[in-house]
């Protein structure tokens, strides 16, 4: 799939001019209290430029050229990087590892696992894969705790919006925190 990065940060800028709080998995990912984020799906950067602007040391991880693209020009400070998130390896760790706007449902069928692993690697040990996503669709919850399994990360807290409404809820999301408490071979 094509994206065009600027077309995508012009829809967040309006609901924000709007009044509509566009942050909510920024407040979720703070309340971990991170040092280091991978935002791995980043989009145009909004979670992870937000998360800058509250001192938390981010890199920025997309497929798409174009959202990267726009990520540059709107932060220019920040790392950004065009890379196939299934095989990413950045030979470092990050206190949380964020997936949020149904990244694993934008990969190609059948990758998922290679994901969540790759995700999990980059997971620092007592850190967090954090990652939302709408259900009912050909990828779903057991499958994606069965990734996490296989990829030595637990289970911690799962709800069903990014503001943290109780699971399961009515609007068929899930927002699940899975932690690191062995370090994986």
């Amino acid at each position: 799939m094509t994206w065009d990065g600027d077309s995508y940060q012009a829809r967040f800028d309006e609901r924000a001019a709007s009044g509509a709080d566009v942050h909510g998995e920024a407040d979720l990912v703070a309340a971990l209290r991170p040092l280091s984020v991978l935002d791995v799906g980043c989009g145009t950067g909004r979670v992870a430029r937000e998360l800058a602007e509250r001192g938390v040391h981010v890199v920025g991880v997309d497929a798409d050229a174009s959202m990267i693209a726009t990520a540059r020009r709107l932060g220019p400070a920040l790392e950004w990087q065009v890379a196939d998130m299934c095989g990413l390896a950045l030979d470092r760790v990050f206190d949380v590892v964020l997936m949020a706007g149904n990244v694993p449902l934008f990969t190609a069928p059948g990758t998922e696992a290679a994901l969540v692993a790759a995700c999990a690697g980059h997971v620092a040990l007592g850190g967090s894969l954090v990652c939302g996503f709408q259900l009912g669709g050909a990828y779903d919850l057991a499958a994606y705790d069965e990734h996490c399994r296989l990829a030595d990360l637990e289970l911690s807290r799962r709800w069903s919006t990014w503001d943290r409404q109780p699971f399961p809820g009515t609007g068929g999301y899930a927002v699940s925190v899975h932690r690191r408490t062995v370090r994986g071979g």
